[in-house]
């Protein structure tokens, strides 16, 4: 009897010791396999500021810092802790000359982006994006090519009223009166006197902006023009237009010119540049252009204020879309797309602007595929993974 109950006894905490060991082992199945799922979760979606890297989300929404909307993270495989790359230094991404031994902010609140020691001596591969991502982030792209530009000055003038140049004019036809007069005269200081005056006189005119081809039309004509300070019946009047430094390469004479005034809404009045001032004010940076505009109804009156609009032939050139160019300040970058989906940063040269484009001199050549829109989140995922 003694011995059935031992056996009784034995069986019994056998299988006590059974049952603790299986709730045991699920429940450190059950731990291990929660770790696990939470891990993925949380790894699955993070979401980031492009502007600021380091504000992250598990969720969509906008950036704390700076308002822009957040972009979710790509996925990747985590690389072994020995091909962790070593960072050099970081750089400030608007202004690569800029850099610091331990992360930092500029004065905009941007973070300085790390600078790899494989990237320290040779070029930027550039950066592959999905074409999903370049949707979702508004990529649109054009092919560079050759297209017929025109630039277009867009700037403001006044009617003349120039009394001083009308007086300029008198004394210059007087002065030819007088040279014509001499001019065989036996007394050869006067004829001397006679010249020396018509000259500096016809100095005096070109300093007030008239061309040598109005001077010697003058000289024909005999008389000075009236409509430079009172209205007459002369079916064109003289308008003079500002052109500011910058622009002034682009003008010479007999460039067709535009104008319309308040007076008279949606009316365009016509002519061309007719004369340059050779003389440029140091306050305003800028010169007079001299225009001669019809006006067969005599609608136009001295001292009206215009609005003038030039169009200026550049020809063909090679030429990227304005929208393409970020400009750094120091810097004028192009995104370029290859056929794998990796753009490319590249640093180009430009000359004129044009309506919507930019001339392109240096950096991209016929063919290459410009990122149009999107490009500054391009450049802030490129910064983001490393590139120049």
């Amino acid at each position: 009897m003694k011995k059935k109950k031992i056996i009784i006894v034995i069986l019994f905490v056998i299988l006590v010791l059974l049952l603790t060991g299986l709730i045991f082992g699920r429940g450190h199945i059950f731990r291990k396999h929660t770790a696990e799922s939470g891990s993925q979760d949380l790894a699955k979606d993070v979401y980031f500021c492009p502007m600021h890297p380091d504000f992250t989300s598990d969720k969509p929404g906008s950036c704390a810092i700076c308002g822009m909307n957040l972009v979710k993270k790509e996925t990747q495989e985590r690389k072994p802790k020995a091909d962790k790359k070593n960072i050099l230094y970081y750089r400030n991404p608007m202004n690569p000359e800029a850099t610091s031994p331990v992360p930092m902010k500029d004065s905009m609140g941007m973070d300085y982006v790390p600078v790899y020691e494989e990237e320290a001596g040779g070029e930027a591969t550039g950066v592959y994006i999905a074409p999903e991502k370049q949707q979702l982030i508004g990529v649109t792209k054009e092919k560079v090519g050759k297209r017929r530009l025109t630039h277009q000055i867009v700037t403001v003038g006044e009617i003349a009223y120039d009394p001083d140049l009308y007086v300029a004019q008198e004394e210059y036809v007087q002065a030819l009166k007088i040279a014509t007069a001499t001019k065989n005269s036996v007394l050869t200081s006067v004829a001397e006197q006679s010249n020396s005056l018509l000259k500096a006189s016809g100095k005096k005119l070109s300093l007030l902006g008239m061309s040598k081809t109005q001077i010697e039309e003058l000289a024909e004509r005999g008389t000075a023009q009236e409509n430079l300070y009172l209205p007459t019946d002369s079916d064109s009047i003289w308008v003079y237009i500002t052109i500011y430094e910058y622009e002034i390469g682009l003008i010479s004479e007999g460039i067709p010119v535009e104008i319309d005034v308040v007076a008279f809404p949606g009316e365009v009045f016509k002519g061309e540049i007719a004369a340059i001032t050779p003389v440029l004010n140091a306050q305003t940076r800028a010169i007079k252009v001299r225009a001669e505009i019809g006006n067969p109804e005599h609608k136009l009156k001295p001292q009206m204020f215009v609005n003038a609009r030039i169009n200026i032939d550049l020809g063909e050139k090679l030429a990227v879309p304005e929208t393409a160019v970020i400009d750094t300040g120091m810097r004028k970058i192009v995104y370029v797309v290859k056929q794998d989906d990796t753009f490319e940063q590249r640093d180009v040269t430009l000359g004129q602007k044009a309506l919507g484009y930019f001339e392109v001199l240096e950096g991209l050549k016929e063919g290459d595929i410009a990122v149009t829109s999107g490009n500054f989140l391009v450049d802030s995922e490129s910064k983001l993974k490393g590139n120049k």
